[in-house]
């Protein structure tokens, strides 16, 4: 249900209701007793669900915000080892895969 603010005309007392949109507008200020007005109010902030809404979401940017290099330097490669010789290198059964049926 969405949240109405509302103003006393006399006294200027402010409080926020809970109504349905199919409720008529309060009148009477509950502390005075005399006449309301409802309130334009910016409401809450937008709620993105769901994927494709932040930098990470992209797809083929495999998680890594703007700026990130992919290049490594060469502290990294000695930590990760040689590089394999071939697709399949590292592949428990090379004789399936197919990127060795196209090598």
């Amino acid at each position: 249900m969405p949240t109405y603010g509302y103003e006393c005309k006399s006294c200027k007392h402010t409080f926020d209701v809970f109504q349905s949109i199919k409720d008529e507008p309060l009148k009477v200020c509950p502390e005075c007793g005399k006449e309301l007005r409802r309130l334009i109010t910016g409401g809450t902030g937008v709620i993105f669900k769901g994927g494709g809404f932040y930098v990470t979401d992209k797809g083929g940017s495999g998680g890594k915000p703007k700026g990130s290099s992919s290049a490594k330097s060469s502290g990294d490669a000695a930590k990760t080892g040689p590089a394999p010789e071939s697709p399949c290198a590292g592949c428990a059964k090379p004789e399936a895969c197919p990127k060795a049926a196209n090598n």
